[in-house]
Formats: C-alpha cells, structure tokens, sequence
C-alpha cells in the first residue's frame, strides 16, 4: 500500500535528537543529549500519597471528562502563581490549561496561522516548537541571538521586511538551545517593538523558575498592557514531564478560540495529573521545591563547566548558563559539527546534539552543538566532559 500524506506532514523529518537519543540507547553511551529533569528532581513520594488521596476520595472526579479549559482550582491557583512570580496576568487575560507547553505553542498557531503565514524565531531555537510551525506551513523566519538574547535591530528589520507576520516566538529565560537569557533592555525593546508593528509575541517559559545564578528578570507578559503577548509555562520541569500539565494565559478573547480548538484535539488535558499538580501546590512546600531543583541544576551545571573549562580546548567556546538545563557550544570554524557529533556517539559513546536540529531553516549551517547537564550523573558529566574535551583537542 502506498501511503499519501498530507502536504502539512510529508515535509516533515523526524527530529534529529530523537535519532540521536536512538543511539544513546546503549547502556554505554553517556548522553548529553536529552532536556530531561534530573532523576532525583521528582518529588516521587509526595505524587504517590496525593494520587493515593484523590483515588480514595474522589475517584470519579479524576478519571471522568472534565472542562476543556482546565480544573478550576488549578487555574485560580497558577492565576495567583505566575502572577505573584512574574506579574503575569490581566484582567483582560485568561488561562487555559494545555497538555504541556508543546499543546499551547501548537494551538497557538492552529489558532492564529494560516498556510503560508510567516512566524518570527529566534534562531537557533527549540525543535518542537520549529516543528510545530512546519507543520501547519508556515514560512518561518529566523533571527540571530547575541549574549543577551535576541538581536533586537535584526527583528525590527525582519518585522519591516515581513509586515504580516503573525507572531514572533521567544524563550527568554536560559533559552533551549542556547542556554542564554534575554536581558531586561531587550524585553522591553522587544515588546514595543510588537506594539510598533501590531505584532503579537508567544512567550514560552519552560525554564523560569530554574534560575540558579544572578537576579529574576520581569517576563515580557508582565510588560502587556494591549493584549499582545501570550504566555506558555509548564509543569515538566519542576514536577513531572510525564504529566503533560501545561498552561497557557492570554487575552480572553484568544482562548475563547483557543478553548474551541483544545475541544478538536483532546477534549481537555489529563484531569487526574491536573488535581495532583494542584494538591502539591496546595498541600506542599512549592518554594521549598523550587529551591531544591534549583541547587540540583546549580550543582551540575558548575560542575559541567569547571570539567569543560578544564577539558576543552581554546578554540572552543560556549555559554556560561544561569539556569535552565542547557550549554550551548561552538567548535571553530571550518570544523565538520555533523561529523563531530556522529564521532562522539559512534565512536566515543557520548552523545551530544547537533546545532542543526535547532535552526530555523533545516540543517542550515553551523558549527555548534548543545550539551545537555540535567539528566546525566555527576560521575557521567566528568567522564563525558574529558572525552569530548580530547576530541576538541584534535580542532585546533
């Protein structure tokens, strides 16, 4: 049988982490190429009595459908969080609850875009996302990142050169590829420059509340006063991925639609996952959480970079994160980095991600990769560290 597919599927590639963590299947391969929480990040005991709880209390209430727009102490509760945390929230916006950040950038543009509108990215940026502005054909256009985040005179100018854009897609805390940060002047030049132009900007923050060195900057939401900005946050890093509890917030008016096509896709987001999320953050020491996380992630990321400051070779550059899970490197210039990742994994047994998986235009050119520090054991990290550090020694 032959197989036609539609034209918003078959330009489709599989992701070329998902190739790479096929090969760091293997019990020997360390790899630094997931963006998983780190094992002992999980608060497995507190899930296993609150799960125990709600099955011996209500157990009709979680496993029967629910409202598509989420359970309602769970909003009221991330209504009160991301705005004591972020100062995100007006009295024009609304919060949806979504399977994950990954459903409310996709939603997001099954909302907004039409085939053939263009989107404004960071680029490099994050694949899933990429992947889900492809799929619905949009015409994507990418916008260099400097130390600080964005290169806010690129975007005025892919803005002037692209006047319908639809949106412009940011990660602005430790972003996933580059671990980088936006810095407050570019925020706020960010923002008015979708005021400027009447474009809207989709916020994800995946990482915000994993910052484990320097001061809390404002999200690009709490800037909002005209509706423009929507905001993606998530369970997955500070609870549980396996859940797939998201939350997007937006003006009213958008996730009335929003809601509509949530209905077309899942009916709602897993209600049992949704009551456990909402009974830790009632019932338990969020913060106190948070700041463990945040010293698990400080500690292996210290320890990551004091191995590659030791190990790698000067040619070799690469991002000193302050949070996040996520190192971003770049080998010199002239250096094969497909053939450098495919030696790591094949030979060496360390897998690390190519560069290309994350540009704007696929397999574009360039010469770095992305490290991953969350999910491998300290043991890993210096083991991996030394031997990626003798393949950079080969570069220069």
């Amino acid at each position: 049988m032959k197989y036609n597919f539609s034209d918003r599927i078959s330009a489709l590639q599989p992701s070329a982490i998902r190739e790479i963590l096929k090969m760091s299947s293997d019990p020997q391969v360390i790899s630094f190429a997931a963006g998983n929480p780190a094992p002992d990040a999980f608060p497995t005991e507190a899930i296993a009595e609150i799960s125990k709880q709600v099955l011996e209390q209500n157990p009709i209430g979680a496993l029967q459908y629910s409202l598509t727009e989420g359970y309602p102490l769970l909003r009221d509760a991330l209504k009160d969080f991301t705005f004591s945390h972020y100062g995100v929230g007006k009295a024009f916006d609304e919060l949806i609850i979504v399977s994950g950040a990954q459903q409310g950038i996709e939603l997001t543009c099954k909302v907004l875009c039409n085939e053939g509108d263009t989107i404004i990215c960071e680029d490099p940026s994050f694949i899933g996302s990429l992947n889900s502005f492809r799929s619905y054909n949009t015409h994507l256009v990418g916008v260099s990142m400097e130390e600080d985040g964005i290169s806010t005179t690129a975007l005025e100018k892919a803005i002037q050169d692209n006047p319908s854009a639809k949106f412009i897609y940011v990660i602005p805390n430790f972003q996933n590829p580059t671990g980088k940060t936006m810095s407050l002047e570019k925020r706020k030049s960010v923002y008015e420059l979708a005021k400027k132009y009447s474009i809207m900007i989709l916020e994800d923050n995946p990482y915000g509340d994993l910052r484990f060195e320097g001061e809390d900057l404002p999200s690009i939401k709490s800037m909002d006063t005209e509706g423009l900005v929507i905001y993606v946050g998530s369970f997955s890093k500070v609870l549980s991925p396996g859940m797939r509890v998201g939350y997007l917030i937006a003006h009213q008016e958008l996730v009335s639609k929003i809601v509509v096509a949530k209905q077309c896709a899942d009916v709602h987001s897993n209600i049992l996952a949704q009551i456990i999320c909402e009974r830790f953050m009632a019932n338990y020491d969020m913060a106190a959480h948070i700041a463990r996380l945040k010293e698990i992630y400080k500690h292996k990321c210290k320890l990551m970079l004091s191995e590659m400051d030791k190990h790698f070779s000067e040619c070799v550059t690469y991002t000193r994160p302050e949070g996040g899970l996520f190192i971003w490197c770049t080998l010199p210039a002239g250096v094969d980095m497909v053939e450098f990742c495919k030696r790591a994994v094949s030979e060496y047994k360390v897998a690390v991600v190519p560069g290309s998986a994350f540009t704007v235009i696929e397999g574009a050119s360039t010469q770095d990769f992305r490290i991953n520090f969350s999910t491998p054991t300290d043991e890993q990290i210096i083991k991996g560290i030394e031997i990626l550090g003798k393949m950079t020694k080969e570069l220069c």
